[in-house]
C-alpha cells in the first residue's frame, strides 16, 4: 500500500487568514462613540427602504462567505489570493481609520415577534454596536471578492453569476436590516477601487524598478 503525504508548505499560505481574528479586535475596539461626535448618513431614499427581517440570513452569513471566496481564490489562482488579502487589509485598516475620526450610526427599528427571523436580528443586534457603518465592511469585502473574480484569469459563467449574485444579495441585506445606509455601501465600493488603483500602481513601478535594475546590472 502506497503512503500519501500531505505537503504541507503548499497550504502555509492560508496561515495569512489568520490576520482575521486581529482584525476583529481591531472592529470591537473602534465600534463606540467614546469621546467623539457621532454623524447619521441616511438620507430619504434610505427611509424608503424597509425593513426585512428574511435578509437576517445573507447579512450574518457574510463571514463565512468571505472564507470561502479565499479558499476558493487559493485553490484557483494564489496571485488572486494573496491580493485579495492585501485588499482586505488595508480597506479594513482604512475603515478602522475613518471609524476613529468620523464615527456613524444607523437608527435601529424595534424588533417584534418570536419567529427564527426575528431571534436572529436581535443577535445580530446585540452582538454588534450600531456604529462603524461608513465605510461598511459587509459590503467592502463582498465588492471586492466579486470585483476580483471579473477580473481573475479562472472566470467563468458560473462562478461570475454565483459570486456576483451573493455579493450584491449581501450588500443589500446590510440596508434591509438597517445596519448600514446607501453612503455606507457607496464608500465601501469606492474605497476598493481606491485601494485597488493603489496596489496596481505599486505592482508597476516595482516591476518597472525592477527592469531598470536588470538592464543597469545587465548593461
Amino acid at each position: 500500500m502506497k503512503l500519501k503525504y500531505i505537503d504541507w508548505k503548499k497550504y502555509a499560505p492560508l496561515l495569512l487568514m489568520l490576520v482575521f481574528p486581529f482584525l476583529g479586535m481591531l472592529y470591537a475596539w473602534t465600534n463606540n462613540a467614546n469621546n467623539q461626535e457621532v454623524y447619521r448618513l441616511i438620507t430619504a431614499a434610505d427611509e424608503a427602504i424597509p425593513f426585512l427581517k428574511v435578509f437576517s440570513i445573507p447579512y450574518s452569513i457574510w463571514i463565512f462567505y468571505i472564507y470561502a471566496c479565499l479558499l476558493y481564490f487559493f485553490k484557483k489562482d494564489i496571485n488572486v489570493y494573496y491580493r485579495s488579502l492585501l485588499i482586505y487589509i488595508v480597506s479594513a485598516l482604512v475603515c478602522y481609520l475613518i471609524y476613529s475620526v468620523f464615527q456613524t450610526t444607523v437608527p435601529r427599528p424595534m424588533v417584534i415577534g418570536s419567529d427564527p427571523f426575528s431571534e436572529l436580528m436581535r443577535y445580530i443586534y446585540n452582538r454588534d454596536q450600531p456604529f462603524n457603518c461608513f465605510p461598511s465592511i459587509h459590503c467592502f469585502s463582498s465588492y471586492m471578492v466579486m470585483r476580483l473574480v471579473w477580473s481573475s484569469s479562472f472566470r467563468n459563467k458560473w462562478n461570475v453569476t454565483l459570486i456576483t449574485g451573493m455579493s450584491s444579495l449581501i450588500i443589500l441585506s446590510t440596508l434591509f436590516v438597517k445596519q448600514h445606509v446607501i453612503m455606507d455601501a457607496i464608500g465601501a465600493i469606492f474605497l476598493v477601487e481606491v485601494v485597488i488603483s493603489v496596489i496596481v500602481l505599486a505592482e508597476r513601478m516595482f516591476k518597472l524598478s525592477r527592469e531598470r535594475q536588470k538592464s543597469t546590472f545587465g548593461a
